[in-house]
């Protein structure tokens, strides 16, 4: 098949969120079926890219869409009903490139990443389209609206949750609708009342992220990892060291806190002492997993599945994690992941893993075997391809 993969971000380098699973798939798929790319580049450094990207595209269209123009687009949402992340995408300049390439190439079909995307094709019923949704985008603004914020805040959040849910019925208009985790279907087929939602997880890298034989017996170190300029990462390292880490560090005085991820906003740097460490960006995240104790993922808000729970288990590090997102790994508390939302059991479990090497262990190797069978992108990649034919046949 001739595929065009539309995606709101350069999907290079592959280190989270959704440039990680364009990357994975695309790469997984490229051998089998020619592959083009069309993407918004929003800074100079994603303009150099594009070589790499060629290894897995036959061909690589950027549209430059700087931050400046982007925030000019969110102007409008004065008098426009549509939420800010589409406001935010918004781009004639795309539109008329995207075009121009499915009428000189006739794609078979159409992977649109985002809700972000969603309008650029959501009235082409000529070409087959598939809407891949990274989360349920109204439940992450559902959960972002319960923790507790400043009135200006809350009522952003408000009217953005509100905006995003009334959009989100535009997945109606595409052939199918992808989403991650089995939590956020079961959400969005309720609040759309709609049968073309289908299931595509997001994995793991084991060439990356393979087991490392992990030494169970340190039990000084909880990591925690992500972009460190992300509300729901944020927000989980402030309340974890405010509200959980003081109650660990009663039973286990010598665990240091790792944060690792790149660009930590002033908030998160702020977090620094003797036992917090913020690294920044790290380029072998492998490594940085394999050399913790325990993995934490306190998430307040979010949706999906977190990339951070799912490399830590493919390396037989334990997690604890709170339910965000632990809902569609479909597995039972303990299977690599120890799910808690109660401070004080979160607390309690971390201390428990740090007590036992023999918890860590049995607690990692589960996580290992469900990575393996359930989560690898080699098996992700094949049914993305089943939904390509199901789509064009």
């Amino acid at each position: 098949m001739k595929i065009l993969f539309l995606a709101n971000r350069v999907p290079y380098p592959p280190y989270r969120g959704d440039k990680l699973k364009i990357f994975n798939l695309a790469r997984r798929l490229k051998d089998r079926h020619e592959l083009h790319l069309l993407t918004f580049a929003q800074t100079p450094e994603d303009l150099t890219y594009k070589a790499e990207l060629e290894k897995i595209f036959k061909e690589v269209h950027f549209v430059y869409l700087p931050k400046w123009k982007s925030a000019i687009n969110c102007l409008s949402a004065i008098w426009d009903i549509k939420p800010l992340q589409i406001l935010y995408f918004k781009s004639a300049e795309l539109q008329g490139q995207l075009d121009a390439m499915i009428a000189a190439h006739k794609y078979d079909a159409v992977h649109v990443q985002h809700l972000r995307m969603s309008p650029y094709l959501s009235e082409r019923k000529d070409v087959p389209r598939i809407l891949d949704l990274p989360d349920a985008f109204s439940l992450y603004w559902e959960r972002r609206k319960q923790v507790k914020r400043g009135l200006l805040t809350t009522l952003f959040e408000n009217i953005e949750q509100k905006r995003v849910l009334r959009y989100e019925q535009i997945l109606k208009e595409y052939n199918l609708a992808l989403v991650c985790s089995s939590e956020d279907l079961d959400y969005l087929n309720k609040a759309h009342k709609t049968n073309n939602l289908r299931l595509l997880p997001n994995g793991v890298d084991l060439e990356t992220f393979a087991p490392r034989n992990h030494d169970y017996g340190h039990n000084q170190t909880i990591l925690f990892t992500g972009n460190m300029d992300y509300a729901p990462n944020i927000d989980a390292v402030v309340y974890f060291t405010a509200s959980i880490l003081p109650l660990i560090r009663e039973k286990c005085p010598s665990v240091k806190f790792i944060i690792a991820g790149q660009r930590p906003v002033p908030k998160v740097m702020e977090l620094v002492n003797d036992h917090v460490v913020v690294t920044g960006f790290v380029k072998d995240l492998a490594a940085t997993y394999n050399s913790s104790s325990v993995v934490v993922a306190p998430l307040r808000f979010g949706a999906g599945t977190q990339n951070k729970v799912l490399e830590a288990m493919s390396l037989g590090v334990p997690v604890v994690c709170s339910h965000i997102g632990f809902g569609g790994l479909g597995i039972k508390s303990g299977e690599g992941a120890i799910m808690q939302t109660d401070p004080v059991a979160f607390a309690a479990s971390v201390v428990e893993l740090l007590s036992s090497e023999e918890l860590r262990r049995q607690v990692g190797e589960a996580g290992m075997h469900v990575i393996k069978t359930r989560f690898d992108w080699d098996i992700i990649a094949k049914e993305l391809e089943g939904y390509f034919n199901e789509i064009t046949r």
